[in-house]
Order: structure tokens, then sequence, then C-alpha cells
């Protein structure tokens, strides 16, 4: 029988277990303008309410689902780089029915920060560092023979994205660009830099851009590793104000009309993880890596 002070030694030790920090969680270091990180006692539902939600309820999403049914909650799963004890990744799925309003050439899901405004948002001004970390799903892989948007960011006026993160078969650019690879594509979809999609571990990044010199920066690392930059500065047409998209945009095939028309299978069950959601001020060169 456990005495009363071998209890209370036992209690202790696990309390002390459960305050240390997770060994491999990385401090933002900067000022932060929105936190997309999910805190672990998230439930589903609180994605479907703008009092509970880090992110836009209404928006994109196919207009019959709610974010409910359409993030799920990895498990077994410890967190990406500056995810940490207290919050856990998320995936973003698609599905037959994930059609925004009359986008019938599109499956798409894409998370909005809660206050990132399309015109006048804070984000979109200065200096400011996205970032992000993926890791894949074996069990809803995408079907790479078509063009995915992963994460970008939307001119106000939806003409453009002023950056594209990528994966999939590049329309256009199919004989170029590698279909298996992660792709930041400038404003004109020119390739910045490009990486292997890992099937195992995460890939973390964070983009730097300058709205008011008009530049962009990259810095990417695996696993629990600090990012490094991979590109010196490059020149971006950052102008249009707009959001940040995070999640899925699957373009379909066999189409010049990629919004309204195309092929895409039916059955679709497809997902990206996400984890380590933020953007941070940059305005005096920090970066947190």
């Amino acid at each position: 029988m456990l005495t009363p002070t071998i209890l209370t030694l036992l209690f202790t030790l696990a309390s002390t277990a459960l305050a240390v920090p997770h060994p491999h969680a990385a401090l933002i270091k900067c000022p932060l303008i929105f936190d997309g990180r999910i805190k672990t006692r998230t439930q589903l539902t609180d994605f479907d309410s703008s009092a509970t939600s880090l992110f836009n309820p209404d928006n994109v999403k196919g207009s019959s689902l709610k974010w409910s049914q359409i993030i799920q909650f990895p498990e077994r799963d410890k967190g990406s780089r500056f995810d940490g004890c207290s919050h856990k990744p998320l995936e973003v799925t698609i599905a037959d029915a994930s059609v925004f309003k009359t986008q019938c050439g599109f499956r798409r899901a894409g998370l909005i920060f809660s206050g990132d405004k399309n015109i006048g948002s804070p984000a979109s001004r200065g200096v400011k560092t996205l970032h992000f970390s993926v890791r894949e799903d074996e069990a809803r892989g995408l079907n790479l023979t078509h063009e995915y948007l992963n994460v970008w960011h939307e001119t106000s006026d939806w003409s453009a994205n002023q950056f594209s993160f990528q994966t999939g078969t590049i329309i256009g650019q199919e004989g170029s660009l590698a279909k298996n690879t992660f792709k930041i594509l400038s404003r004109d979809n020119k390739l910045i830099w490009s990486t292997p999609v890992e099937k195992k571990e995460w890939q973390n990044f964070a983009i730097t851009l300058d709205f008011d010199k008009n530049t962009l920066n990259l810095y990417y690392s695996k696993g629990h590793e600090p990012l490094r930059s991979v590109t010196q500065t490059v020149p971006n047409n950052n102008a249009g104000e707009g959001q940040y998209q995070i999640g899925i945009l699957k373009k379909p095939t066999g189409t010049d009309d990629v919004v309204n028309s195309g092929y895409q299978e039916s059955g679709i069950d497809e997902g990206q993880i996400y984890g380590g959601i933020f953007i941070e001020d940059s305005a005096s060169g920090c970066v947190s890596l």
C-alpha cells in the first residue's frame, strides 16, 4: 500500500512532468498580429461561431457545410515547432460538397483570420511575417495531378494573389515544376522557391512580406529545427491589400475556366494538416525562428 508520503511525492513528480514545456517548442519573439494556433481545449464546434473561433466562421467554405464538418484534429500528434504543450494541429479537409458559392470548378476550404479585413487589415500593411507548418495525412492524400493552393494572400478585389504556397501540377507549368513539391509562387505565378513534400514530418515556413518596399523573404525548416532563410530579398508586387487564406483550393483539370468548370473526381476525401499558424510584426526586422 502506498503511504501518504509516497502518494504526495508521486503527485508532485506528475505535476512537475506536466509543467515541463514541450521539448521542441519554439518561442514567438515578435509582436503578434493574429494568432491562429489552436488551444488544446478547442472543440470542433468552436470553429462555427465568431464568439469562439480564431477564424471567420462564414468563409471560405461550401455553403452546405459547417467548419466543424471540415476541420479535423489529428490524433497522436504533439504539434509543430511553434505549437508547444498548449496548442494542437488542425486538418483542413475537402469533399465533394466543398463548393464555395457558384465556383463549381473548385473544391475549397480556406481559413481566414478573425479580424483580417479585406481592406484595412493590419496584417496587410508595413512588414509582416506569416508562419505556418504543414504535415501530410496519408489517409487523405492530395491528388497531385491537380493544382492546389494551400496558403495564399488574395488581393481585396479578388483579381490576384500576392503570393501562393502551392503543391501539385501547376496549370501551364506542368513541364517545368515537379508536382510532388511545395512551391512558393510570386504574384505573376513565377517560382520563387520549392522543396519536396515530406511524407512523415513537419515542414515549417515563414513568409515575410514588406508591403511598403514590395519585397518577400522566405524561411524554412523540417521537423523541429529552427527556421533558416532560403531566399534573398525578392521583389514582389504586394499591393492591393486583401486577406490571407490557409487550407485547400483544389483546381479542376481539362478546362481554361478553372473557377466554373472542369473535371473533379467524385468521392473526394483529402486533407492538409497545419500547425503553428500566426502572423507577427517584423517592422524592426524581427522574425521568430
